[in-house]
């Protein structure tokens, strides 16, 4: 594979829990671990990096399956993702930091944040919902939205689906309000990587996993690490209602619906993301 290459951006392997991560890290100072969703890798993070590299040390973590870090088989829980992030911090011997995740690297940063609250400073979360809770009536009517969920599960169309750069492409353009914010060659760099079938394979996994299992289950616990939630006003998968009751059980919670914005706010809106991250986590 075509490891991607950003200027000021440096990349090395850890072992953690006996599998190999990649890692790619700017900037220096205080660390900020960086943790992308599905369909992504670190990549998403390319327009962040020149912003925010100036003020910290970037460790841009692949998840386990995704980009450049080993591609198991078994089942893709997001309490096994959130414990990876904490054994390659670990490994890189980062005792606290700051986080900042997207998606499901989001939804796992919540688990790893209540799990072991003292190893984070502070939180930023980007299009997800806060884990947790009983739905109400209205969010329970948002649930057509997660319909394409099911297809990336099953057994052999999801494969193929993942596999296939089209539906890739048209799930990160579908997503998105600022479509400008990927080039042709920003959306290779994704569907080469999960066109590989160990890792098309994980992605089935880390679906169906989130059905079967997770879905109708709540993690205990009050949130004491303060988080701050961003989810874009157009997002067609994480609708303002599903952030209804994010700061219930929690120390320190807000959450701000960014306009003109999608799924992927790190991407369509770099500057405001790295302006909030600055504000929360005291960088000047």
């Amino acid at each position: 594979m075509d490891l991607r290459e950003l200027d000021g951006v440096t990349h090395r392997e850890v072992v953690a829990r006996g599998l190999r991560f990649h890692v790619a890290e700017a900037g220096a100072g205080d660390p900020i671990v960086l943790v992308h969703g599905w369909p992504q890798h670190w990549w998403m993070w390319r327009h962040v990096v020149a912003l925010l590299a100036p003020h910290a040390r970037l460790v841009m973590i692949d998840l386990r399956g995704f980009g450049w870090s080993d591609a198991p088989s078994g089942a893709y829980d997001k309490q096994t993702l959130a414990d990876d992030v904490l054994a390659v911090l670990d490994a890189l011997g980062l005792d606290r930091v700051c986080l900042m995740a997207h998606d499901w690297g989001a939804w796992s940063g919540f688990l790893a944040c209540l799990a072991e609250p003292e190893r984070f400073a502070a939180f930023l979360a980007l299009g997800s919902p806060r884990p947790g809770g009983r739905p109400s009536a209205r969010q329970l009517r948002e649930v057509w939205r997660f319909g394409y969920q099911v297809a990336i599960a099953s057994p052999v169309l999801g494969q193929r689906l993942v596999a296939d750069p089209r539906f890739v492409e048209r799930v990160i353009m579908g997503g998105a309000v600022q479509r400008q914010a990927w080039t042709a060659d920003d959306l290779r760099a994704f569907t080469a990587v999960l066109a590989e079938p160990a890792r098309a394979r994980a992605s089935v996994s880390l679906y169906r996993t989130f059905l079967a299992r997770e879905v109708a289950r709540s993690p205990r616990g009050r949130l004491r690490v303060p988080t701050r939630v961003m989810v874009g006003s157009g997002d067609p998968a994480i609708p303002a209602v599903l952030l209804d009751g994010a700061q219930d059980d929690a120390d320190d919670v807000s959450v701000e619906i960014v306009a003109d914005c999608g799924h992927f706010v790190p991407e369509e809106h770099p500057q405001l993301v790295v302006q909030r991250a600055r504000e929360l986590f005291g960088l000047r």
